[in-house]
């Protein structure tokens, strides 16, 4: 892990598109910016644990082709 010590307005850069500013600090809150292109998909690795959690789940169901015809109403 690259460990960086940053200031208030400075940044870094991941790759040559993707920027990290710390915008400010308040107790033990760090707020940052994201500068990225728009195809760069960004989240809080809460979130991120979530949706990988979630895909799994949905990945391991098994649907029936009764199940299937039930949504078409048929």
């Amino acid at each position: 892990m690259l460990v960086l010590s940053r200031k208030i307005d400075e940044s870094i850069m991941i790759g040559n598109d993707v920027e990290i500013i710390v915008l400010g600090v308040e107790g033990d809150n760090v707020k940052l910016g994201i500068r990225a292109p728009k195809d760069v998909s960004i989240y809080r690795k809460e979130i991120y644990t979530t949706i990988q959690e979630e895909n799994r789940a949905a990945a391991s169901r098994t649907i029936s082709l009764e199940d299937v015809a039930k949504l078409f109403g048929k």
